[in-house]
């Protein structure tokens, strides 16, 4: 269950790395560039983190029901808040596009940056709602225990967002103009809208579950509605921190947030390699908790734990063998690389410490603990990342304040989700 899961996981940072390493490659302004699809990705990535949550609490309701054999009682609930979801993306794509410009100010981009950031925002952001769609659906197969269609999704979309991007960012001559950072953009809008009708169509072939808009609401819906809330208040809070990383790093220079842009997205590649397991433990909890079954629940934290440390050390000292050519994909700017390998260290040795954070957020997801969700990311961002990272700009550290409060964060995030755990487990 795990493969699959971590397939469909890293697809999405793949097309954040592809985007990042083909711009930051370009003849014209290949820093400005980065540093732009930096600033505007981490808003993107923002909004979809903070409506995807629905995703994980469709996903802990729907593995309950199976695993107490009810889920023909939830037969409309999916449906529901997929449209509700569908329509909030919608609301917030109108509402942003008319102040883009000056939310990216906030984010301390000035000049090419701010314009390249703008453009490139004003495309991607049309796929906002075909992603959402996307992961809601993705988690109505996981609440079914199935990760296989989403890893075949996640991989066409990824497939195609390569080969876009070459053509549209690069062109070809006398058929397609080149369209720099735009390209970029267009390639992740068309292979989202791909992913959205397959998606669209699995769900009607391989669940039990159609997307018609049957009404009454189901009496789920509040529930469903409240673990939604709170993951979303958890999901601001999280954002807040990496508004602050992004601005902090745009603050100190174009090199500055261009080398945090490559530090950042290779961090997230990894946090959705390690999420794979986190999806099983949001999978399986969900389900043995249905069964009332909490002896299994430890055991799989424990083989979940033990299976994400020795694949985050092995990525670890992947990173560490290919130091310098892993930079050498994203850029050749002397400048930008060197403030990326000052940093990359840190990003790799918290590497442990993010695995076991994840495997407990995923455990607690499928345990619909919403609430203690939010409350360790509100504890996390405002008493570990804010005050190292104030601490570090104070002390002029700059990217090392950025990866310093990003690693104290992870170790709030992990420690106390653990401490709760086996509190209540064990």
């Amino acid at each position: 269950m795990a493969i699959p899961a971590i397939i469909a996981g890293i697809a999405e940072p793949l097309l954040s790395i592809t985007d990042t390493a083909i711009v930051g490659n370009l003849k014209i302004n290949p820093t400005e560039a980065l540093a732009a699809v930096g600033i505007a990705g981490s808003f993107i990535s923002a909004i979809v983190w903070i409506l995807a949550q629905t995703r994980s609490a469709i996903s802990a309701i729907i593995a309950q029901y199976l695993g107490a054999n009810k889920i023909k009682e939830i037969a409309n609930l999916p449906t529901q808040i997929i449209i509700i979801n569908l329509l909030l993306s919608v609301f917030i794509y109108f509402v942003t596009i008319f102040f883009i410009e000056d939310i990216f100010k906030l984010y301390n981009a000035t000049g090419l940056v701010l314009q390249y950031s703008v453009s490139y925002y004003k495309i991607r952001a049309l796929g906002l709602p075909l992603t959402l769609f996307v992961f809601s659906v993705f988690g109505v197969f996981r609440g079914l225990q199935n990760t296989f269609w989403p890893m075949v999704i996640s991989i066409i979309g990824a497939v195609l967002n390569i080969v876009l991007d070459f053509i549209l960012i690069f062109g070809i001559d006398g058929y397609i103009p080149a369209m720099h950072v735009e390209g970029a953009a267009w390639a992740s809008v068309i292979s989202q809208t791909i992913m959205a009708i397959l998606a669209f169509a699995l769900m009607f072939k391989k669940t039990p579950f159609s997307l018609i808009f049957p009404f009454p609401f189901h009496p789920e819906i509040k529930r469903l509605l409240s673990l939604s809330f709170n993951l979303i208040i958890r999901a601001i809070a999280l954002n807040v921190a990496l508004y602050l990383a992004n601005s902090y790093a745009t603050k100190y220079g174009t090199n500055y947030i261009a080398a945090q842009t490559i530090a950042f997205q290779i961090w997230l590649f990894f946090a959705f390699f390690i999420d794979g397991y986190s999806s099983v433990g949001n999978i399986m909890s969900g389900k043995l908790l249905g069964e009332n079954n909490h002896h299994k629940i430890l055991i799989l934290s424990k083989k979940l734990s033990k299976y994400t440390l020795i694949i985050s050390l092995l990525l670890g000292v992947i990173c560490f063998l290919l130091y310098i050519p892993i930079g050498e994909i994203f850029t050749h700017d002397k400048n930008v690389l060197d403030l990326f390998y000052n940093i990359f260290w840190i990003v790799i040795l918290m590497q442990p410490i993010n695995a076991i954070a994840f495997v407990f957020d995923g455990i607690f997801k499928g345990l619909a603990e919403a609430i203690v969700l939010r409350n360790t990311l509100i504890i996390a961002t405002f008493l570990g990342f804010v005050p190292v990272l104030l601490i570090g700009d104070h002390l002029n550290l700059k990217l090392y304040a950025v990866w310093i409060a990003f690693t104290v964060w992870m170790l709030f995030r992990g420690g106390i989700l653990v401490v709760i755990f086996k509190r209540r487990f064990t």
